[in-house]
C-alpha cells in the first residue's frame, strides 16, 4: 500500500519553497527522499531511460544523493552522477540531453538544512509540478541504498564550461584579473578554470572546508569588510563568488563594493540588448526608470514564477530576447541570445556565470571600470536582510495584521516616511510610503525567516530602514 506526499510532508516537515524541497537535515530521511524523487519521477512524462544527479558541498549532501538514486533505480533507470556541481550546470545537461535530473542542495539556507531541486528534460519544474508531486502517493518499499556512489560522468562540466568559452571567447579576460571568494561553493574551483581558460588572471581568496552559508540576498557584514580588506591588499578588477549551489553570483568591484542583484540584472541586461525582462516584485525599481527595455514584467519572488513569466512572453514575442532575474542575482535566459553571429542557447534556471561575465563585458564595453557602471541608472538603492528561526506562523499574523492596514508599517520605523500611497500584496506586503522609499515584509519561502527589503534614494538609507523595521520587530516578538 502506497504513502501520500502529504502525509510525508507533514510528518518530516520537508515542503517544497520558492525553488525546490527545504528542510532540516535530521528530517530528509532515505525515505523521505526516495519518497519525493520517486513521486517526481512518476510525475514525469515522455519516455526517458537515466536521470542525472549532483550535488553541493554541505556534509549531508552525499548520503541524500544515495537515497534519490535508490529511488532512481527502483523505477529501471539509470542514475547519471555528476558529483559536487553547480546547479546550472547539471540543469544546462539536462537540457541537452533532454532528461530530467536532481541537485540535492541547500543552496544558502543554514547549515543544518539541506534540499532538493528536480528539473524537467525542459528545465526547472514549475509550482503546477510542485502541485502534481504533493498531491502523488507512492510506495517506499524497495528502499536500497548501495554503499557507494556510483563512477563520477566528467560531461557536465566541461560542456557547461564550453558554453560561456563558445559565446564570450577564449581571450575574453585576457588582461584582466579576477579575484574569486572560494568558501564552500561548488563552483570555486569551476570558476578558476573558466576564467583561466577566458585569458584572465586569477585571485583565490577565502577557501574554507566548512560550510560557509553564504546569501547573496543578505550578505553577512564579515564578508563586505573582508572583501574591503582584501581589496586593500590585493589589486583585481572584480572578486566574485557564488552561494553553496553556484546559481546565485556575488559580484563586488575592484573596490570591494558590493553590487546588488537586482542591479546586477539591469546591467546585464543591458549588455545584452534584452527586450522583454522579467523580475520578482522585490526588485529594485531601476529597472523601470530606466526605460531600456521594450517591456518589465513583475512576479512573485522564486524562479519558477519567473520562468513561467519568460516562456508566456517569449511564446508571444518570439524575434525578441527575453530575460529574467532574481534580487540574489540570479539571471534567466528565456530564448536564445546571438551576438556577433555566435549564439548562447537559452537556460531557463538561476545562473551564476552569464551575470559575471556581462558585467566584464559591459566594463571592456564602455571602456569604463566596474565601480562606474551602475553610474548611469536611477538613484534606487535596495538593501534586505532578514530574521532567522522566525517560525512562519509568526511572519504569517504578523502579516495579516498590516495587510488591512498598511500605514501600521510605520510603527516599525524610527524614522518618517509620510502617508502609505500604495500597498501591493503580490508576495507579502510591499508599501510604497510619500517620499518614495518602499518597505517589503514576507516570510522566506525555503526556511522560518521573516524578511525585510527596502528601498530608497541612497544605501544608507536603505538599510537603515531595513535596520529599524526587523530591530522593532524583534524586540516586539521577544
Amino acid at each position: 500500500m502506497g504513502i501520500s506526499i502529504q502525509e510525508i510532508a507533514q510528518r518530516s516537515d520537508i515542503k517544497f519553497g520558492t525553488s525546490g524541497l527545504r528542510g532540516l537535515v535530521e528530517n530528509l530521511t532515505d525515505e523521505v527522499c526516495f519518497a519525493y524523487t520517486k513521486a517526481f519521477l512518476l510525475s514525469q512524462e515522455g519516455t526517458f531511460k537515466k536521470v542525472t544527479i549532483g550535488h553541493d558541498l554541505r556534509p549531508s549532501s552525499p548520503k541524500i544523493t544515495q537515497a534519490c538514486i535508490a529511488a532512481i533505480e527502483s523505477q529501471g533507470l539509470e542514475a547519471i552522477y555528476l558529483g559536487a556541481l553547480p546547479t546550472p550546470a547539471i540543469a544546462y545537461y539536462c537540457l541537452d540531453k533532454k532528461i530530467p535530473g536532481i541537485v540535492v542542495t541547500g543552496s544558502h539556507i543554514p547549515f543544518d538544512r539541506n534540499g532538493i531541486k528536480f528539473y524537467r528534460a525542459d528545465g526547472e519544474i514549475s509550482k503546477a509540478d510542485e502541485e502534481s508531486i504533493m498531491g502523488s502517493c507512492v510506495e517506499i518499499d524497495g528502499l536500497n541504498l548501495s554503499a557507494a556512489l556510483p563512477e563520477l560522468d566528467k560531461d557536465a562540466i566541461e560542456l557547461y564550461k564550453q558554453r560561456y568559452i563558445d559565446f564570450f571567447g577564449k581571450r575574453f579576460l585576457s588582461g584582466k584579473t579576477i579575484a574569486i571568494y572560494q568558501h564552500s561553493s561548488v563552483a570555486r574551483d569551476f570558476l578558476d578554470d573558466l576564467f583561466q581558460a577566458m585569458g584572465a588572471k586569477t585571485l583565490l581568496l577565502g577557501r574554507s572546508d566548512e560550510f560557509v552559508p553564504i546569501d547573496t540576498e543578505a550578505v553577512r557584514d564579515e564578508d563586505i569588510k573582508q572583501a574591503k580588506a582584501w581589496a586593500t591588499q590585493y589589486d583585481f578588477d572584480m572578486l566574485v563568488s557564488t552561494d553553496g549551489d553556484a546559481d546565485r553570483p556575488l559580484t563586488l568591484d575592484e573596490n570591494g563594493e558590493f553590487l546588488r542583484g537586482d542591479i546586477l540584472g539591469i546591467l546585464t541586461a543591458q549588455y545584452l540588448h534584452a527586450d522583454n525582462v522579467v523580475t520578482p516584485v522585490s526588485s529594485n525599481t531601476a529597472i523601470e526608470l530606466s526605460n531600456s527595455f521594450s517591456s518589465v514584467t513583475r512576479t512573485k519572488i522564486g524562479s519558477p514564477y519567473v520562468i513561467e513569466a519568460m516562456y508566456s512572453i517569449a511564446a508571444e514575442d518570439s524575434a525578441k530576447l527575453t530575460v529574467g532575474y532574481e534580487a540574489n542575482g540570479g539571471f534567466l535566459q528565456g530564448s536564445s541570445l546571438n551576438k556577433d553571429g555566435v549564439e548562447l542557447g537559452s537556460l531557463p534556471t538561476r545562473d551564476a556565470i552569464l551575470p559575471m561575465l556581462s558585467l566584464i563585458g559591459l566594463s571592456i564595453e564602455r571602456k569604463k571600470p566596474v565601480s562606474k557602471l551602475n553610474a548611469g541608472l536611477p538613484s534606487r538603492f535596495t538593501h534586505s536582510d532578514r530574521i532567522q528561526n522566525y517560525a512562519l506562523e509568526k511572519s504569517s499574523t504578523l502579516l495579516k495584521s498590516l495587510v488591512n492596514k498598511p500605514e501600521n508599517l510605520s510603527h516599525y520605523l524610527d524614522v518618517n516616511l509620510g502617508e502609505v500611497i500604495t500597498s501591493d500584496l503580490t508576495d507579502g506586503l510591499r508599501v510604497t510610503f510619500e517620499n518614495g522609499d518602499i518597505v517589503h515584509l514576507r516570510p522566506s519561502g525555503n526556511a522560518p525567516e521573516l524578511r525585510c527589503y527596502a528601498e530608497s534614494d541612497t544605501a544608507k538609507n536603505a538599510r537603515n530602514i531595513v535596520d529599524s523595521v526587523l530591530k522593532c520587530i524583534s524586540s516586539r516578538q521577544a
